[in-house]
């Protein structure tokens, strides 16, 4: 049978109060906590993180609701968030939202019940209405990768529109002039990276027809279908920016089936660097994020609010990104 506290009072002569209270977190002589720490060594003991919890009010776990956790991008971002949690003692509690809104709202009322410390939140929605049940329960609050419209909290992401807009001069510099966009228009990310493109190209004073904006979601669908509305206009781009991976992955499986070339007949640019991407010929020039940089700022903001270091306004983090080059641009 699993050992016991009273096992523990047994073994180092304790009274079971002092042994409590040590276990919750508090306070106990120097000597008791070596005796503690030895016989809980020694009878394998399993601290009851619900019954402490139940105690402290605090369950060292942090719920993370994320938009999907088919993307590849959230993924990689889960593997930093939980390595940086993993050093300070916490564990993690993720929920899927699947793209969808009424998921999402659901998944917040879950973490809730589950008495997360706080919350590290990939949303799908642009408002933040879906948060208030967490805000009101008082439990701390950052989002990541995405900004909402119109409520502020704590956010660690990227900035979106100047990434893409220092990218977009690897193509313009290289004399192209025709260049499409292929972009999702649902989520923060997509947004703020298609207005990037578009300022660049009109800071370089370039046209952008109607045909050469391609508007969807964060998916390989659309990146697949959209390329293939590209490759069939009359006057083609000689060039495409691409805002994220699903969406890059998609244009370059419809360049291939068609047989089209690159950058013979159509130069990449893309967004979110990918390992599988190193695997493929030719490499495409991506805007690189960094991940690691961006799941440890958001963990150590939660957790300084959560333990009360932090208590000024909304904290915004914006961190850069670099362009990892490739060889899917050709000079005109």
């Amino acid at each position: 049978m699993p050992a016991t506290i009273v096992d523990i009072k047994e073994k180092t002569g304790l009274s079971l109060a002092t042994i409590s209270k040590y276990l919750n977190g508090g306070n106990v002589l120097p000597e008791n906590k070596v005796k503690i720490e030895a016989a809980i060594k020694e009878l394998h003991y399993e601290v009851n993180e619900l019954a402490r919890g139940l105690v402290t009010n605090k369950t060292n776990t942090v719920g993370i609701l994320v938009f999907s956790i088919e993307s590849p991008f959230t993924g990689m971002i889960l593997h930093h968030v939980g390595e940086a949690l993993r050093k300070k003692g916490y564990g993690m509690l993720i929920v899927d939202s699947c793209d969808d809104e009424q998921i999402e709202a659901r998944n917040v009322k879950y973490l809730i019940s589950k008495k997360v410390d706080g919350i590290i939140v990939l949303p799908v929605a642009s408002r933040g209405d879906f948060l208030s049940p967490a805000k009101n329960a008082k439990i701390p609050i950052v989002l990541l990768d995405r900004s909402l419209s119109d409520i502020q909290y704590d956010c660690v992401r990227i900035d979106n529109r100047k990434s893409t807009y220092n990218a977009m001069k690897e193509l313009i510099n290289r004399n192209h002039k025709k260049i499409a966009v292929i972009a999702s228009e649902r989520e923060y990310t997509g947004r703020e990276r298609f207005n990037g493109f578009m300022e660049a190209m009109r800071d370089a004073g370039l046209e952008v027809p109607a045909d050469y904006q391609i508007r969807g979601t964060h998916s390989i669908a659309t990146g697949y279908n959209g390329m293939k509305k590209l490759m069939a206009l009359k006057d083609r781009p000689t060039g495409v920016f691409m805002s994220n991976y699903e969406i890059t992955l998609g244009a370059m499986l419809s360049m291939n089936e068609a047989g089209f070339r690159c950058p013979d007949d159509i130069s990449l640019l893309g967004f979110d660097d990918q390992l599988f991407f190193h695997l493929l010929q030719p490499q495409v020039y991506m805007v690189e994020q960094p991940m690691k940089a961006l799941g440890d700022r958001a963990v150590e903001l939660l957790i300084g609010r959560m333990n009360g270091i932090i208590d000024e306004d909304p904290i915004e983090i914006a961190l850069g990104t670099r362009l990892q080059e490739g060889n899917s641009i050709k000079t005109l």
